[in-house]
């Protein structure tokens, strides 16, 4: 396709690939990150599309994905890390660690979640262990542990999911 059929398509589908993508996002300026990131890749893979008939359902999906994947970045970026330094300089940041009292609540935290990794099942916490403490990629750790990518992926899920439900339930009502 030449760079004028790419115009068309995108004066021709913005407006509703920015209505999926603020579907998902609920967040119109994300929206519009998400849309503009979407066309970036369909650029890059125009090549690839052999059916043009079908070329709104493709950017329709390209779209969905990138926002989901948008979607999760975000919600991996509010978990909270495990090396003591980020978390200290998070709570720093935010003020929280004036007094005495503060520094006593997080090192309990920190002790509780500790805990907690240490109860779970040994594939649980060689992942946690290894993305937390070491900075290990997915693809890092599952090299390192003979594992799939998509099985680190889901230790990580629920581990975290496990992590969240042990924490909370020993937090006072």
């Amino acid at each position: 396709m030449t760079e004028l059929d790419f115009d068309q398509l995108y004066s021709t589908y913005a407006g509703k690939l920015k209505q999926i993508a603020y579907s998902i996002t609920r967040d119109l300026h994300i929206a519009e990150d998400v849309v503009q990131e979407s066309f970036l890749k369909a650029y890059k893979k125009l090549g690839t599309v052999q059916d043009t008939g079908k070329i709104a359902a493709w950017l329709r999906s390209v779209t969905r994905r990138t926002a989901i994947d948008f979607v999760r970045g975000e919600k991996r970026k509010r978990w909270m890390p495990a090396d003591q330094t980020v978390m200290e300089q998070r709570i720093s940041e935010q003020g929280a660690v004036e007094s005495t009292e503060k520094k006593v609540e997080f090192i309990a935290l920190k002790e509780e979640v500790r805990g907690a990794v240490f109860q779970m099942g040994i594939e649980y916490q060689s992942v946690l262990v290894l993305r937390f403490d070491y900075g290990m990629s997915e693809h890092e750790i599952a090299s390192r542990l003979n594992l799939k990518s998509g099985t680190v992926r889901t230790r990580l899920y629920r581990a975290r999911l496990h992590l969240k439900k042990a924490v909370l339930d020993k937090q006072p009502a």
